[in-house]
């Protein structure tokens, strides 16, 4: 192989289209623009999203978005975390004094990270599939 003798693979480059330049270009005339219309012309620009005078989408829509307004109420806690707490029983109030979840908290869910070593009593907290099974085979008992 020679450097003089490299060159692009068939088909990789190709002429830049030259619009306006007569019949035989295939983009003469109207230049691929069309005939009339805001599009057609000289600076016939339009902002994003416009939609021609109708109510665009992203204001149709509601500000607030598709997003949970509860989830910040909800707090995830791991099995492991409930062995922290000392309390009896573990719910919601005994989970803020222990400061493993934060004071403004309306909800828990526990799920199942970690091993549960000693039995726990669990009340008023959502558990998922795995952490009821935990808690339950280490001997503790769940209060819905």
């Amino acid at each position: 192989m020679k450097l003089n003798t490299i060159k692009p693979a068939e088909g990789a480059k190709q002429e830049r289209r030259r619009v306006g330049r007569g019949i035989g270009s295939g983009l003469g005339k109207t230049a691929g623009r069309g005939h009339k219309g805001q599009k057609s012309r000289t600076g016939g620009f339009h902002k994003v999203g416009f939609e021609g005078g109708q109510m665009p989408i992203q204001r149709r829509l509601p500000k607030r978005g598709f997003v949970s307004l509860t989830k910040d109420d909800t707090a995830r806690v791991r099995t492991s975390e409930l062995l922290v707490v000392e309390a009896d029983v573990i719910d919601l109030l005994a989970l803020k004094q222990a400061k493993v979840v934060p004071a403004s908290v309306r909800s828990v869910k526990v799920y199942l990270s970690g091993d549960v070593t000693r039995a726990i009593n669990v009340q008023g907290l959502l558990l998922s599939k795995g952490a009821r099974a935990a808690v339950e085979a280490a001997g503790g008992k769940i209060v819905e």
